[in-house]
């Protein structure tokens, strides 16, 4: 294949057609450039029939997994993308789940999760008892908020609400449009709670309980494929990480992140909201 993106492949011919598949494992982070391209590149190769999308993702970076979701709208519209999820599949897993044309996933899969959060500590409690104060001169109101050494101002929760709300209606807008599902009842549901797989099949997040051969036997009936057509797994430069922690709890995501947050260190991949399930 042409382009950048590197694929390590089995097949034994470069030309004979085959279905791709694509895993997302992991927290997503901002900077998913090399995923995107991989999938551009697999968009445009002739010989690509179709995406199995292997999702095990408690989520992550709004704007990760909305380069992702768009990745593969755009995917979609050309060629078929059926979900397998794993485990978990929620808040960013889901969103860039909904441009499939079928989803599937275990009873026991955790999906859903639908909305975002934005996490600011404040220390000026603690730093008032060891008697520590800062100054900040700021050119507006509305430019120190959040702040890690004074408490959220009224105008600042209601400025950072704002923006939690627009991203929640573009996360809900992706879901209503990938499933077709009113909005309405998609706002209804995406109360940030997670699902059960079986919940999800009942209530309409999720098409039908099953694994990744399930995905890929629903793929080749419905578009009359070869039984016997081959799945090349896309995959990155073993000296490239792919979603910024590689895989690691959330537990550690946190940590990590909060300590960013005490040492004024942004991190390029998981500054910003969050969609992400968040036990």
């Amino acid at each position: 294949m042409a382009g950048s993106a590197k694929l390590i492949t089995k097949r034994l011919g470069n030309h004979d057609a085959h279905l791709v598949k694509l895993k997302v494992e992991g927290v997503i982070g901002n900077d998913v450039s090399k995923q995107v391209t991989l999938i551009n590149t697999a968009l445009k190769d002739k010989s690509v029939k179709g995406m199995i999308l292997y999702v095990n993702s408690p989520g992550g970076a709004v704007t990760g997994g909305e380069q992702l979701h768009d990745a593969l709208v755009k995917f979609s519209k050309t060629k078929p993308v059926v979900v397998s999820m794993g485990g978990v599949a929620a808040s960013a897993g889901y969103m860039i789940s909904v441009p499939a044309k079928r989803i599937f996933a275990f009873n026991s899969t955790l999906t859903g999760s639908i909305g975002v959060i934005m996490e600011s500590p404040d220390f000026s409690g603690l730093l008032d008892k060891v008697g520590i104060s800062f100054d900040q001169l700021v050119s507006g109101p509305l430019k120190g908020q959040p702040s890690m050494v004074k408490p959220l101002s009224p105008a600042g929760q209601k400025m950072l609400q704002g923006l939690i709300g627009n991203f929640y209606d573009q996360f809900t807008n992706m879901v209503a449009e990938g499933r077709h599902i009113d909005i309405a009842r998609v706002k209804e549901l995406g109360d940030g709670r997670p699902y059960s797989g079986q919940q999800a099949v009942r209530l309409g997040l999720v098409d039908q309980i099953g694994n990744e051969e399930d995905a890929k036997q629903w793929m080749i009936k419905t578009y009359h494929l070869p039984t016997d057509i081959e799945v090349v797994t896309l995959k990155k430069d073993k000296s490239e990480n792919w979603f910024g922690l590689g895989g690691k709890s959330i537990m550690n995501f946190s940590l990590k992140t909060i300590a960013n947050q005490i040492f004024y260190k942004e991190n390029e991949n998981f500054g910003g909201i969050l969609a992400i399930w968040h036990p």
